[in-house]
């Protein structure tokens, strides 16, 4: 049977429009209709999804006016997309950027920011100081390669908790240096920079060293007696307070300390009292890059370290003519001496020349198990003179000034314990002066009293015979 007119097939099906997600940004309008036969989805239906009875007409006319109003909404939303004065972001790092002929937004990463390297001391810097580290710091980026030369050599340096480059090794005076960087983006993209400074140049330097005494160098690590104060000594005059202020010295346990000047080059440091036992001093003089006084420069930073060992204090009565000794407050020996006799003679260049042992505090200088001594080695070199004598070794001699106070041996005094007939020094019998050649340290303090001639500060280390408020400053 055939159909009827209204019943047709239509003469040619319609083509199926594709499935077309709406651009980001647009209204869903679609699926705003609630009378919307597709269920408001935004995508077009074809003819062939309407019901069988419905009239073809009718659904040609609703397909055009869905695809007139698709198409006018995606022409709004190019629009918007185009003519937006800024971008809109749809996540985290990612931009809507819109195509140029306007067609449609697409999703792409943003560019990287640019990687920014900074360099310290300034490219192009002139008179810099050697004691400035170089410093290579990165923004935007991961720090890669940092090379720092002068000529051939390289300084050492490596990256900190904080990503920056930091150089350890020290800088030298009068240099230029050349610093080459390099760092890279998120995209793994390589940013290098390049620069150079130069370093200052003094009129002249000065080393520094440590000294135990004028006879003997303070060794790193040592253990020295309870009277030994810490000596610093410059090659060059410097300007004390500047050098002062170079100087860090630390003790454990901590104790208050003054400085003394022996000279323009030497400087000595010490506390109110004797050291006590097992204290441990530190002594760094940061002079590298620093004007010690009219155009004097620190050569390099100087460091030291050493210990007290047990305090060991001799006290030697030139009245009792006993010399007794106390380890950490204890007495642990007492030994027969004689003193000097005391009295003056006139030298050979017709200096004064006395014979008592000096009073005071003396501080152990060097030891020497034979020593040769003549009355010529302070000046009397007249055989007619009653205070001359023969050169002759002597042994377990131990030096307690630079004029030439010892302890030793003299077997050929035979009135030790009785009676001072020594020329200066502190006379003992063989066997305490072994004892006290093996025992005591450079640095233990012997005390002498009841001497009529003080011990000036100059003569070995006579910094204890001056009281604390009046030493140094």
């Amino acid at each position: 049977m055939a159909l009827t007119t209204d019943q047709a097939e239509p003469a040619e099906k319609p083509a199926e429009p594709k499935l077309s997600r709406l651009p980001p940004g647009v209204v869903n309008v679609l699926a705003s209709r609630q009378n919307d036969p597709f269920g408001g989805q935004p995508f077009l239906a074809s003819a062939a999804s309407y019901p069988r009875r419905a009239n073809p007409s009718i659904v040609r006319a609703m397909i055009q006016r869905r695809r007139l109003m698709v198409g006018t909404l995606g022409a709004a939303a190019a629009v918007a997309a185009v003519g937006g004065s800024s971008p809109s972001t749809a996540s985290a790092g990612t931009t809507i950027v819109s195509d140029p002929v306007g067609s449609s937004g697409k999703l792409v990463a943003a560019p990287p920011a640019p990687v920014r390297l900074s360099l310290a001391p300034a490219p192009g810097s002139k008179g810099v100081s050697p004691a400035k580290p170089v410093v290579v710091t990165v923004e935007g980026g991961t720090l890669g390669s940092v090379t720092v030369t002068t000529g051939k050599t390289k300084v050492d340096g490596s990256v900190q908790a904080d990503g920056t480059w930091r150089s350890t090794g020290d800088l030298a005076y009068g240099k230029t240096y050349k610093v080459t960087a390099s760092a890279t983006d998120s995209l793994g993209v390589k940013t290098e920079k390049t620069g150079a400074f130069t370093t200052l140049k003094p009129r002249t330097l000065a080393k520094i060293s440590f000294q135990a005494n004028a006879l003997n160098s303070l060794e790193a690590g040592h253990v020295y007696g309870a009277g030994q104060p810490v000596i610093i000594v410059f090659s060059r005059a410097v300007n004390k307070a500047a050098a002062e202020k170079a100087i860090d010295i630390a003790t454990s346990p901590a104790v208050q300390g003054k400085f003394y000047w022996a000279s323009s080059q030497i400087v000595h440091w010490r506390p109110s009292k004797y050291w006590a036992k097992g204290t441990t001093i530190k002594v760094n003089v940061n002079a590298l890059g620093v004007n010690l006084g009219s155009g004097v420069y620190g050569a390099a930073n100087a460091t030291t370290h050493f210990t007290i060992g047990r305090q060991l204090i001799a006290i030697d009565d030139t009245r009792t003519h006993l010399t007794k000794v106390y380890v950490d407050g204890k007495l642990v020996r007492t030994m027969k001496c004689s003193n000097g006799r005391g009295g003056y003679t006139t030298g050979a260049n017709g200096q004064s020349i006395h014979f008592w042992t000096q009073g005071g505090p003396h501080v152990v200088l060097s030891k020497e198990k034979w020593h040769s001594m003549s009355s010529a080695s302070y000046g009397v070199s007249d055989p007619s003179n009653p205070y001359y004598y023969a050169p002759e070794n002597v042994q377990y001699c131990t030096r307690v000034t630079y004029s030439g106070e010892f302890l030793h041996a003299a077997p050929w005094n035979h009135s030790l314990g009785e009676a001072n007939l020594s020329h200066g020094c502190v006379n003992l019998s063989v066997s305490d002066a072994k004892w006290v050649f093996e025992n005591f340290l450079i640095g233990d303090v012997v005390e002498v009293n009841h001497s009529p001639k003080p011990l000036p500060i100059w003569d070995g280390l006579g910094d204890w015979t001056v009281p604390f408020d009046k030493y140094g400053h």
